[in-house]
């Protein structure tokens, strides 16, 4: 079963719904006091909004470090959209937000010459082999809602460009993160919950 980080997150429901739809078993983790985040076969971590804002959830429900923990095991770890940018040390979102540090580095802001926030349907170009992006086309186009950006590294699985070429999905060992939302990008959206689901282990109505 996959555990889900409820934190208040706007994208909550219809990450829900992509999940019902594929039929993957999933439960709501909303505190520490729920449960134990490696009893799980895998996490997702959603999120829209501010770093901010997010951290201080995530720290109000005491899930900052059961997250460290849980990747820290080597259990399957998703981060979505606002789920990829706290897994970096810093934003510079809200005068600066520390974030949860998982990897290094800062989230950027995208330059005022271009409108933001970046907003709509962009392409999603492979740069290395990931098992989250299994049967998916490089090239691609997937939803995007967002200010702040990672910038390409060796984390770096596919980038996407937006008057700079960004990081939109991330891998490292059993960390995988996608700046795009799959919940809101269709049938090829899911396919990316599919893949979470088979890395996990977990069956899923596509198999």
């Amino acid at each position: 079963m996959i555990s889900v980080i409820d934190y208040g997150a706007g994208n909550m429901h219809s990450v829900e719904r992509a999940l019902k739809i594929l039929n993957i078993k999933y439960d709501l983790t909303s505190e520490t006091g729920d449960s134990e985040l490696t009893n799980y076969q895998g996490v997702i971590l959603p999120g829209v909004g501010a770093a901010a804002d997010t951290m201080a959830a995530l720290e109000e429900r005491g899930l900052t470090d059961p997250i460290r923990g849980l990747v820290a095991s080597g259990r399957p770890f998703l981060g979505v959209c606002m789920g990829l940018q706290v897994l970096y040390e810093f934003s510079e979102e809200d005068g600066g937000t520390d974030c949860l540090g998982i990897l290094p580095g800062t989230i950027r802001k995208f330059s005022d010459r271009l409108h933001v926030p970046h907003m709509g349907w962009n392409q999603v170009v492979t740069s290395k082999p990931t098992r989250l992006l299994k049967g998916i086309p490089s090239g691609s186009n997937f939803y995007f809602v967002h200010s702040y950006y990672a910038s390409k590294s060796d984390t770096t699985a596919a980038t996407t460009d937006y008057g700079i070429e960004f990081e939109s999905v991330l891998t490292q060992e059993n960390v995988y993160a996608t700046q795009f939302h799959p919940e809101k990008s269709g049938k090829i959206g899911l396919q990316v919950y599919a893949n979470f689901a088979t890395i996990c282990g977990i069956a899923h109505s596509n198999d």
